[in-house]
């Protein structure tokens, strides 16, 4: 259950028979003796009957533990809780979530973590390899519940069709909280592991019980992360006709299985034991479609009855199967195919000839109604009542006039106003505007037949008429590089088909082969975006990415958002975990994954925002990635020198060592890594460009496999040519047979030693096949096999290979002295001495400007990315301005860790996988 506001349980509007159970009838007297009583409580939609507990049970309502034998259980949503709280119960039913939503947003629905969740909507543990959850919130579904999910998603961006808050609200989601989360109300712990229980704000993070929410004040502040995330209102994006996955950015592959949850069969969810039990206890299974549209694609649901029952029963339980409010007395049953149908007096008999077992499909309907009534909302902010009910209006027209006069705005003309049919579908919110002269009761009819479960999931609002301009971005890469601005524009009209009248070319990034559209047609720019996914330019293929806009000039003045960077093929799972947590505690349009579309979409979606931070979470070869696309295209941001945070991921991660962010992610809380990144400190790095002039490729040399070396590449950690430069080789190549094998930091150091005990008796003279200059001076080198280039005093995953000593010929290494320090190492067990603290590496030289000649074919290595380097020239040397970096602080530290007591400190992320 979502809230994106204060709920209004007890509104009279909203515990109309609307609102009622689907086992509550408004005629009690004409149910059957044989019915079971039934429990009212204070939240809606619910249906509550006394049950006989055999094990341990805990309270969905205040987490505690239920003493004694009997609880109150509720046959649609399966809550279950104490008599005492049936009176204070605030949890409206799943069957009534439709009727809470306020701003309707969709899902991005994926693949669940490993670790143990429940269901927002059968409220049962969603262990298992067929479970969902949101992407960009906390919603946790079984595969086949997920069809009863609604758009109840929070809003993260403008759209501007519905203006529907004044003011920020809480968005409410309850259950899944953490082990350590207590009341903000009453202070007391409201996480639980055994059921779903609790209340949470998916924007600060504070949590309550669901007895004590309603008295949290209704507006958000947005929490400890307030000064780093990106407000919904800063953030425009027109996304009419892309879905929730494509507005994200999220990799189609994690969502490519789920496309046809809708589709699940929905037999699987009564298992062959449950089957052969109800076989014993004399129960058969019925099966029952909700609307001609679940015929046509399958979708069914078994409902299990006695031998002998009534159909009203049949349709209290078909109606409970789909999670469907309403009144029994409402609906019956028909047979598909067929004419026949069921009235509440009638009796399935199942031991007669009548129905067959197993070969019955039965369809639920909605008996026509001669009168009906709509709830309309306001397509704008209000704070008076949510909806105004309206019945006895024929057209569309007569509706919004209605609607007007209720709101008091009838002195303004109806026709600038129109009628908008909204279907608040839990995977994409379809929106459809109604002609004035349509005939509602027909148009409620027609939505009825074709799903009972899709009308329950439709609200219609009254919407201001207005000529909105539309601006859609789209980021398109895959170009050639270093093209003229008009290339570009030719090469797009040709290979895409682009309307010049509709699009723009608003950004060139040449040295990315990439270009940024502004279209002004929605249609036209699906269009291209699904095109572009399909072309290729010089055999390679092009990609597109849906960016939104930031709205600078709504940016406090304190306020520095953080750009997220997430390389989910770091570390294992953990960088998909750890991208889908960011997603939930920041705004899901600053957290980008890098292997979709790569660093650019990010920078340049923050291109205009006057000053932020960036954070990319990956290993030094990430980093590095990121560093040399920021210095390709700083001269197109207002804030051309982000400082950079680091989550090590990667396997060395020196880098991240000497800034205090570890040694590799070990499963900090997300929550306190933001809050780290918040308190950081600043320090500037020097950064190093190495040209590579080789003067012999040749065709002798691309026959040895030689791989043809970037002309220009930037550095930031260390430049290695010989013995480590080989290893580092070897590793790459072994990652390049077998790289589902290389997904942990244990194995990847386990193929680093193996590599380098086959290559500990190999001699190379290197002194004999470089020539070294540093500062225009020659410096002769000793009897060497490797030589490192340092700018950090981390090297091989953590070792000094400078030292300690003090040795009066050269000054004491820092990252921003401007100076590279030239070590050399023996062999392959001289590096060994050196990764155990043994031995440091031979001292040479002290420099900002190298030459090295170079006369064999030889390996090396940039920050871990090896080649082979044909002979030639190599020279080194400062790469423009120096980058800010965050250092970890070390006082701030203690502090964010002692918060981990605090509840509201702690991720609902957690405790997933891989954390």
């Amino acid at each position: 259950m979502a809230d994106s506001g204060r709920p209004r349980p007890a509104d009279p509007d909203a515990a109309d028979s609307r609102t009622s159970s689907p086992l509550t009838g408004k005629k009690r007297a004409q149910q059957s003796p044989g019915l079971r009583p039934k429990y009212q409580s204070s939240a809606p939609g619910h249906c509550f009957r006394k049950v006989t507990l055999t094990k341990p049970t805990f309270c969905h309502s205040c987490s505690d533990f239920i003493w004694g034998i009997v609880g109150f259980l509720c046959e649609v949503c399966n809550l279950m809780c104490h008599e005492k709280c049936l009176k204070t119960l605030r949890t409206v039913c799943s069957c009534m979530t439709p009727s809470s939503i306020q701003v309707p947003v969709a899902h991005c629905f994926g693949p669940t973590g490993p670790k143990k969740r429940f269901c927002c909507v059968c409220r049962k543990p969603t262990e298992g390899n067929s479970a969902l959850r949101c992407e960009v919130c906390e919603l946790h579904v079984h595969a086949d519940c997920s069809a009863f999910t609604c758009a109840d998603c929070r809003s993260s961006h403008l759209d501007g069709t519905l203006e529907l808050q004044d003011t920020f609200h809480h968005h409410w989601r309850e259950g899944n909280l953490a082990s350590a989360s207590r009341c903000e109300v009453c202070r007391r712990s409201c996480g639980s592991s055994d059921v779903l229980a609790g209340m949470r704000c998916e924007w600060c993070g504070i949590t309550s019980h669901a007895a004590c929410y309603l008295s949290v004040p209704p507006e958000c502040t947005l929490g400890r992360l307030r000064c780093m995330l990106l407000h919904p209102s800063c953030v425009r994006l027109d996304s009419r006709n892309f879905s929730k996955m494509h507005n994200y950015r999220i990799a189609e592959s994690c969502n490519q299985d789920l496309d046809n949850s809708d589709d699940v069969d929905s037999s699987a969810a009564v298992s062959k034991e449950n089957q052969s039990t109800a076989a014993d206890s004399g129960k058969q299974f019925l099966k029952v479609f909700e609307g001609d549209d679940a015929v046509k694609r399958g979708f069914f649901r078994l409902v299990s009855i006695c031998r002998a029952t009534r159909n009203e029963e049949v349709v209290e339980a078909s109606l409970r199967c789909f999670f469907l409010p309403g009144d029994s007395q409402d609906f019956q049953l028909q047979e598909v195919g067929g004419m026949q149908r069921l009235h509440g007096d009638d009796i399935l008999n199942r031991n007669g000839g009548s129905l067959k077992d197993g070969g019955d499909a039965w369809m639920l309907r909605s008996k026509p109604r001669d009168d009906d009534v709509i709830q309309v909302f306001a397509g704008w902010a209000r704070s008076t009542s949510a909806f105004v009910s309206i019945s006895g209006s024929s057209t569309a027209a007569s509706v919004v006039s209605e609607v007007l006069k209720h709101l008091n705005r009838q002195d303004e003309d109806a026709s600038n106003f129109s009628l908008l049919e909204v279907l608040m579908s839990s995977k994409q919110v379809q929106r459809q505007t109604l002609t004035p002269h349509e005939k509602i009761l027909d148009k409620l009819q027609e939505i009825r037949k074709v799903s009972l479960r899709q009308m329950n999931q439709t609200r219609f609002y009254v919407v201001q008429n207005r000529n909105r301009t539309v601006q859609v971005g789209l980021l398109v890469g895959g170009l050639p590089p270093l093209l003229a601005k008009e290339e570009y524009v030719q090469l797009i009209q040709e290979n895409l088909d682009i309307k010049s009248h509709l699009v723009s070319v608003s950004h060139v990034y040449g040295s990315q082969g990439a270009v940024a559209l502004q279209i002004s047609c929605f249609s036209e720019a699906e269009r291209i975006y699904m095109l572009a996914k399909d072309t290729s330019i010089n055999d390679k293929p092009l990609s597109s990415l849906v960016v939104p806009e930031i709205l600078c000039n709504r940016l406090g003045a304190d306020i520095c958002p953080l750009l997220v960077f997430v390389n989910p093929k770091s570390g294992g799972l953990k960088g998909r975990e750890l991208l889908y947590s960011f997603r939930k505690l920041l705004n899901p349009h600053q957290v980008f994954d890098i292997s979709n579309g790569g660093p650019l979409a990010g920078l340049h979606t923050f291109r205009e925002v006057p000053r932020f931070r960036v954070l990319v979470c990956g290993g030094d070869g990430t980093v590095g990635w990121v560093l040399g696309v920021l210095e390709a295209v700083r001269h197109k941001l207002v804030c051309r020198e982000p400082p950079i945070g680091i989550v090590p991921l990667g396997t060395g991660n020196d880098l991240a060592r000497i800034l205090r962010w570890g040694t590799g992610y070990s499963g900090e809380d997300p929550h306190h890594i933001l809050v780290s990144v918040d308190e950081a400190d600043e320090v500037l790095m020097d950064r190093w460009t190495i040209l590579l002039d080789a003067q012999d490729i040749s065709e002798d040399g691309k026959n040895n496999g030689f791989l043809e070396p970037p002309k220009i590449v930037q550095m930031n950690n260390y430049f290695g040519i010989g013995i480590d430069a080989e290893l580092s080789l070897d590793f790459h190549l072994a990652r390049e047979d077998e790289p589902d094998k290389f997904t942990s930091r244990f194995h990847n150091k386990g193929v680093y030693v193996k590599v380098g005990l086959q290559k500990i008796s190999h001699t190379r003279s290197l002194h004999k096949e470089l020539q070294l200059q540093v500062d225009a001076q020659n410096i002769p080198l000793p009897n060497i096999e490797g030589l490192i280039f340092l700018n950090i005093p981390s090297w091989g995953a953590g070792a000094d290979l400078w030292g300690s000593e003090v040795d009066g010929r050269f000054g004491k290494p820092s990252i921003d002295d401007g100076l590279l320090e030239v070590v050399g190492v023996t062999g392959v067990v001289h590096m060994g001495q050196v990764q155990s603290g043994l031995r440091s590496g031979i001292r040479i030289a002290q420099g900002n400007y190298i030459r090295l000649t170079v006369s064999k074919p030889i390996p090396v290595q940039v920050d871990g990315e090896p080649w082979i380097q044909p002979p030639g020239h190599i020279i080194i040397s400062a790469a423009g301005p120096k980058v800010r970096m965050l250092r970890k602080s070390k006082q701030k530290q203690k502090k964010s860790s002692a918060n981990t007591r605090d509840g509201r400190s702690e991720s609902p992320s957690s405790r997933d996988g891989g954390h």
